[in-house]
């Protein structure tokens, strides 16, 4: 018998399956030793009472066993002599457009300018040791795209686009943990997401498509208004109709598509910092117990947003048990992100904090016409750069101080690995943003006791939280709006924001993209 059935349970009695059955035995008076299998369906934490509560659905099966997969899979056929398309860009758009494209019958044929997940990851640590920033791969660019190394945060609330089931089971076919499908707010962590990543790489390849590293899309081909292939760094034409997926910081896109007359629009984004606590004093405040959160809970995470002035101040890509990363794209810039490991288990928690900024804040940037918000980007990138003593090191200021308006005798201990450089954040940074920072976390201090404290760090600066230009398309066909066979994709396009959004736009684009290509060959 297979019985479905949804508890709250005390930590420790969702600890494990054995402590599960046991729970849900005493609750539903059924013998434990019948259960011979479980899966947990649906899990989350309920931390808005003093004692949390973890709330399940799961299924019990008892008196046999379970020999169905937690997950479904697809069959992938071989694409090898099919038609072809070209996608610029191995983050998860670009990615799971390509797998979408195996499904449909057609050969992708996948160019990244950046370097294979194992052999990015040695430019990763020159950034961090050294100092020294790949333009082609680091944090941003390099097969995952940015989502790689950034914690591999699944939660999305882009639900009307498409199947999260869907793109949560074809990472589970290609290695992630089961939990994702489970957990409210799933996350596969930077130490395991490199090897599903690799895994869907492979597939492609197996499949007949074919993935190019460190090769970069210098032109877009356009006859009579239709794009018909790219031209890449080497030289090399590669025909068929064109994925961009580039994500939200290859800036040279952005000036290849105005440049080529390509219709681009500027696009609000948001800006401020990375602030980072001692992960026990977050335990401590949303698990409401000067302990922590003890031995069965998980690092807490937290949530914030609030208007000032018209404007978003929200926490963005909170990361418990993390440590923040130096996330510059080139040269003479600083930028922080952040991520954590499956485990979550460093002393620090992280999250971006920014304000929104949309063009008509920025009158000064006018001139700059569809790139007026990346070059604001730019500038703010530039100005923390020469204020970290120009490297990598980032500048910081204690939170409570920043508030105060105080310059920072010393700081904190950090996760940042380059290092810090003491700052008057307040000082420098553009008024619209600090004022509006300053007052959300006076409402964040007053609504999360403890949070607005000086054992917090602000790092400078988080600028990468989207795209600064979007690149519109057609809603009924998902084409460009003035370029037939050009499909701008995921975050770079500004239609996306985190992996699974960007998958699901990815394989939207894909599906658009083989309607066409179907309808020419018939």
């Amino acid at each position: 018998m297979i019985k479905e059935i949804q508890a709250r349970l005390t930590p420790k009695e969702a600890s494990s399956d054995k402590e599960i059955i046991n729970a849900l035995a005493r609750q539903y008076s059924f013998d434990a030793r019948s259960v011979k299998d479980i899966r947990v369906l649906k899990r989350s934490v309920d931390a808005r009472q003093r004692n949390v509560i973890i709330n399940l659905k799961v299924r019990i099966y008892i008196n046999e066993s379970c020999y169905d997969n937690a997950y479904s899979s697809i069959d992938y056929k071989s694409v090898k002599d099919a038609p072809q398309a070209v996608i610029v860009g191995a983050g998860p758009a670009g990615l799971f457009a390509a797998l979408r494209l195996i499904e449909l019958g057609i050969r992708p044929i996948v160019v990244e300018r950046g370097k294979n997940v194992r052999d990015r990851k040695k430019d990763l640590a020159m950034i961090s040791r050294e100092h020294k920033v790949d333009p082609d791969s680091n944090y941003s660019f390099g097969e995952g795209g940015a989502g790689a190394f950034s914690d591999g945060k699944l939660y999305t609330r882009s639900k009307k686009r498409g199947s999260v089931d869907r793109i949560l089971n074809i990472l589970c076919q290609h290695g992630a943990s089961t939990d994702i499908l489970a957990d409210a707010h799933p996350h596969i962590g930077t130490d395991k997401l490199p090897a599903v990543i690799e895994a869907m790489r492979n597939r492609i390849i197996e499949c007949g498509g074919d993935v190019r590293f460190e090769t970069k899309m210098t032109d877009i081909i356009l006859k009579d208004n239709k794009a018909s292939g790219i031209v890449t760094s080497g030289g090399e034409t590669i025909e068929g109709p064109v994925i961009l997926a580039t994500g939200h910081s290859a800036r040279d896109v952005y000036h290849l598509l105005k440049n080529k007359n390509i219709t681009i629009e500027p696009k609000g984004i948001a800006v401020g910092v990375r602030l980072e606590h001692p992960q026990h004093l977050i335990d401590q405040i949303q698990y409401h117990n000067p302990k922590g959160r003890g031995e069965y809970l998980p690092a807490a995470e937290y949530s914030f947003v609030t208007q000032v002035d018209g404007r978003g101040v929200y926490s963005f890509c909170m990361c418990p048990g993390g440590v923040v990363v130096p996330a510059a794209s080139d040269e003479k810039q600083v930028v922080v992100n952040g991520m954590s490991s499956s485990s979550r288990g460093s002393k620090w928690a992280n999250s971006g904090m920014v304000v929104e900024v949309r063009p008509e804040d920025l009158p000064q940037y006018a001139e700059h016409e569809e790139l007026c918000m990346m070059k604001f980007q730019e500038d703010m990138e530039y100005q923390t750069y020469i204020n970290g003593n120009s490297t990598q090191a980032a500048p910081a200021q204690r939170m409570k101080d920043f508030v105060d308006k105080r310059v920072s005798a010393d700081l904190p201990a950090s996760s940042y690995a380059p290092g810090l450089v003491s700052s008057p954040l307040h000082f420098w940074m553009p008024d619209f943003i600090s004022d509006r920072l300053r007052e959300g976390f006076k409402t964040f201090g007053r609504s999360a006791k403890g949070f607005l404290t000086n054992d917090a760090l602000m790092i400078a600066m988080e600028t990468r939280t989207s795209a600064p230009v979007r690149v519109p398309r057609i809603p009924e066909t998902l084409q460009h709006i003035s370029v037939a066979n050009l499909y701008p994709c995921g975050e770079g396009a500004g239609f996306a924001g985190g992996i699974v959004s960007a998958a699901i736009d990815g394989e939207r684009c894909a599906e658009a993209l083989a309607e066409v290509m179907n309808e020419n060959l018939s």
